[in-house]
């Protein structure tokens, strides 16, 4: 029997929190159990396991990210509507380490999934860009922008330039990239 008040979103909105604060590898169903006040069997009425739980942060994480992407660059074209693109993301992923890392796993097709591809490509839409050159262009956007975030998050920028400064170079020169897109 549930217990009374405790739902399958309350647990993910809980793990989802747990992963700002310590981490997304700190999310486990003893850590919740603890959280909630109960013993870890009474969450497996609203998560399989570890995986699923994981998956569900993921998916929940990811659908925050792409609706604050999408709030950005919602009329917007061009490199005015990457530098909005890249700031959502820059912005979520150090406000939300932990769910931000849990955008990072795999997970098999879903509505967050594709409503991501769909802003993407819509952003890309002004370079003209086509496949399979959209794709090498969303995987070169991906691993600019997580590899910055990565590094930012981990205090891994130790010159004195402004990390601001150096991340709109970035946007700049990702711009002119895709302008200058080599096509395939």
């Amino acid at each position: 029997m549930p217990r009374v008040g405790l739902t399958t979103d309350r647990v993910v909105a809980a793990a989802a929190d747990l992963a700002d604060a310590s981490g997304f590898e700190a999310v486990t169903v003893s850590a919740l159990a603890r959280h909630f006040g109960v013993k870890d069997a009474s969450l497996y009425t609203h998560v399989r396991n570890l995986q699923d739980l994981r998956v569900r942060v993921a998916l929940l994480a990811g659908g925050e990210l792409i609706e604050e992407i999408a709030g950005a660059v919602a009329g917007r074209a061009g490199k005015e509507a990457l530098a909005a693109f890249a700031g959502a993301y820059r912005a979520y992923a150090l406000r939300h380490p932990g769910r931000y890392a849990a955008t990072q796993i795999r997970v098999d097709q879903s509505p967050a999934l594709r409503r991501t591809a769909e802003i993407t490509h819509g952003m890309l839409r002004a370079y003209g860009l086509t496949e399979p050159d959209l794709t090498d262009a969303v995987r070169l956007l991906r691993s600019t922008f997580h590899g910055y975030c990565a590094l930012e998050a981990s205090g891994g920028f130790g010159a004195p330039r402004d990390v601001q400064a150096s991340w709109d170079k970035v946007v700049d020169a990702l711009h002119v990239a895709l302008e200058n897109w080599p096509r395939a």
